[in-house]
């Protein structure tokens, strides 16, 4: 069974993503089921909003050493970067010609970015989830991980897949999406009724994996909680404390329950800081590795590796779709 999973590279990712994704990917690769496992930097996906070109390049490369540092395994995993492989914007056209505009436009993720846009809409914004449906099935992928907020496009990229099969064809495998069982949603530190993001305008909304030590303490200790003191888990009502306890939980490998059990007669300072030396022990070994990496030729290495498996696979699935299609010279 093939896994398969990117993320855009913005320079750095949040506790969140690390919590929902990467460090799920980590427990996965060694999962008997996955006998092929893919993670790409999700670069072209990036441009669909302007980007300096320099800090993109960065970015991307900083992606990579935080993939590694988190503790992917090159010799497990193929990590590759998606603009390397031009099957997928090949691909990516193929789809958006047989994807409706419709269909394209009720993408609540196309609606909430086009409100918050404050001149042009570019097209690729509108259509960039026919690029996610390319990466996908470009590679026949079974199990994809996918938040909440992906699961509309992960249903869009199924739609596509039988429309085309039954059009053309058998030609693409269907996916399933994969939930993490716990993490799976990190919300915001200052308003904890939003998911964690990097793009929030307030800095001590969100943890980066690269904030400094210090800053995260200061950013736990400063999370939104409640007036009553109780350490309970109650999404509803208790929304920042079940926040914390969910990060904790994560962190340590230990049950909500437990967590509960452990701090029924303790306050929120001392809660708070149990939850900043987790959330610090579990991140500060990234970072060193992180630094150790970042320069390292290492990344060039595991990037080649990456894009060669890729390429192979994506260029076999390009020239069936092709054929399929009725493009080309190919009989």
């Amino acid at each position: 069974m093939r896994f398969l999973s990117g993320i855009q590279p913005s320079g750095n990712i949040t506790l969140g993503n690390y919590i929902g994704a990467v460090k799920q990917f980590v427990k996965l690769q060694d999962h008997p089921d996955f006998t092929d496992f893919m993670v790409f930097v999700a670069d072209l996906h990036a441009i669909t909003v302007p980007q300096d070109r320099q800090a993109l390049k960065k970015n991307i490369r900083s992606l990579v050493a935080i993939y590694l540092a988190c503790g992917l395994d090159p010799s497990k995993v193929h990590i590759f970067i998606q603009s390397e492989v031009s099957e997928h914007a090949e691909l990516a056209w193929v789809l958006e010609c047989n994807s409706y505009i419709g269909e394209l436009e009720r993408m609540t993720q196309y609606k909430d970015k086009k409100a918050k846009q404050t001149e042009g809409v570019s097209a690729g914004l509108l259509t960039y989830p026919s690029l996610m449906a390319a990466d996908i099935l470009l590679y026949d992928a079974d199990c994809v991980p996918v938040g909440q907020d992906q699961k509309q496009h992960l249903e869009l990229t199924r739609t596509l897949a039988e429309r085309f099969n039954n059009k053309y064809g058998e030609t693409f495998v269907v996916p399933k999406p994969f939930i993490a069982p716990s993490g799976a949603k990190i919300m915001s530190l200052t308003d904890p009724t939003k998911k964690m993001s990097k793009s929030d305008p307030n800095p001590k909304a969100f943890i980066s994996l690269l904030d400094d030590i210090n800053i995260i303490r200061k950013k736990i200790k400063s999370a939104v909680t409640d007036l009553d003191a109780k350490v309970a888990f109650d999404p509803e009502n208790k929304p920042g404390i079940s926040n914390l306890l969910t990060i904790l939980s994560c962190c340590t490998d230990t049950k909500i329950e437990d967590l509960v059990k452990k701090y029924e007669n303790s306050n929120y300072a001392t809660f708070k800081e149990d939850v900043a030396n987790a959330v610090v022990n579990e991140i500060e070994p990234i970072q060193k590795k992180y630094n150790e990496l970042i320069n390292s030729p290492i990344i060039d290495e595991v990037l080649d590796q990456g894009r060669d498996y890729a390429k192979y696979l994506a260029r076999k699935k390009i020239s069936k779709v092709y054929n399929k299609v009725g493009l080309g010279r190919k009989r």
